[in-house]
C-alpha cells in the first residue's frame, strides 16, 4: 500500500483543530447573520492573514517553490472592507497578529500555508448563504470568492509542493503552531464592535 500523500497525513495529524478552525465561518451560516458579524469576521481574518503574506514574502527561497502572489488574499479583505463603507484609515489601523514573523524553513512556512489555504473550502459556501440572507453583502464577497474556479487546482498545486517537503515532521509541527496561533487569535480582541463602529461616512 502507499503511503498516504503529504497532505492527507497533515489533515489527519492536525483533525483536532479542525472544527475551531472552521467554527468562525460556520457561524456565519445562520438566518440571522449580520453584517456586522461578517465584518468582524473579515477584520479578523485580515488581522491574521496581513502579517502572515508579509512573513510568506520575507521566507528566504518560498517564492521559489509555490506561486505566492497567486495566494495573496488580504488585499481583497480590504476591498471588501471598503466596499462595505469602512473608512480606509481604519482598514489601516486593524489590529494585526504580533505573533508571526518570516520563518526560518521554507517548511515551515507550508505548514503555515496549508492553515489557511484548507480554510478556502468552505468560503464560497459562506458566500452564497450571505448573498441570500444579506444582499448588501454582494460585491463585497471578493476574498470569499477568490478561488471559485480554481479551488481544487489551488489545493492540487498545494499538495504537489507538500510532497516535495517531505518528510512531514517539521510540516505537521509548524502547522500544529499556525492552527494554535490562529486559534488563539480568532478568539482575541479583533471583534466585530471595532468594525462596526469604523465607517466612513461618505
Amino acid at each position: 500500500m502507499a503511503p498516504p500523500s503529504a497532505l492527507t497525513q497533515l489533515e489527519v495529524e492536525t483533525r483536532a483543530h479542525h472544527d475551531a478552525a472552521d467554527a468562525p465561518w460556520l457561524e456565519l451560516l445562520l438566518r440571522d447573520v449580520t453584517l456586522e458579524g461578517y465584518i468582524g469576521q473579515l477584520v479578523r481574518t485580515y488581522g491574521f492573514e496581513a502579517p502572515l503574506e508579509a512573513a510568506l514574502a520575507y521566507t528566504p527561497g518560498l517564492g521559489a517553490v509555490v506561486d505566492l502572489r497567486a495566494r495573496w488574499r488580504a488585499g481583497l479583505i480590504a476591498q471588501d472592507l471598503l466596499a462595505l463603507d469602512m473608512a480606509p484609515s481604519a482598514i489601516a489601523n486593524i489590529p494585526q497578529s504580533p505573533s508571526i514573523a518570516p520563518f526560518a524553513t521554507t517548511t515551515q512556512a507550508l505548514g503555515w500555508l496549508y492553515v489557511v489555504e484548507r480554510s478556502s473550502r468552505i468560503h464560497e459556501v459562506v458566500a452564497e448563504h450571505l448573498a441570500h440572507w444579506q444582499p448588501r453583502s454582494v460585491g463585497a464577497c471578493t476574498y470569499l470568492c477568490a478561488y471559485r474556479s480554481v479551488r481544487e487546482q489551488r489545493w492540487r498545486e498545494l499538495g504537489e509542493v507538500l510532497e516535495r517537503a517531505r518528510p512531514c515532521t517539521e510540516l505537521i509541527a509548524a502547522a500544529h503552531e499556525a492552527f494554535r496561533t490562529a486559534q488563539h487569535w480568532f478568539a482575541g480582541d479583533a471583534e466585530p464592535s471595532y468594525a462596526a463602529s469604523m465607517y466612513s461616512t461618505r
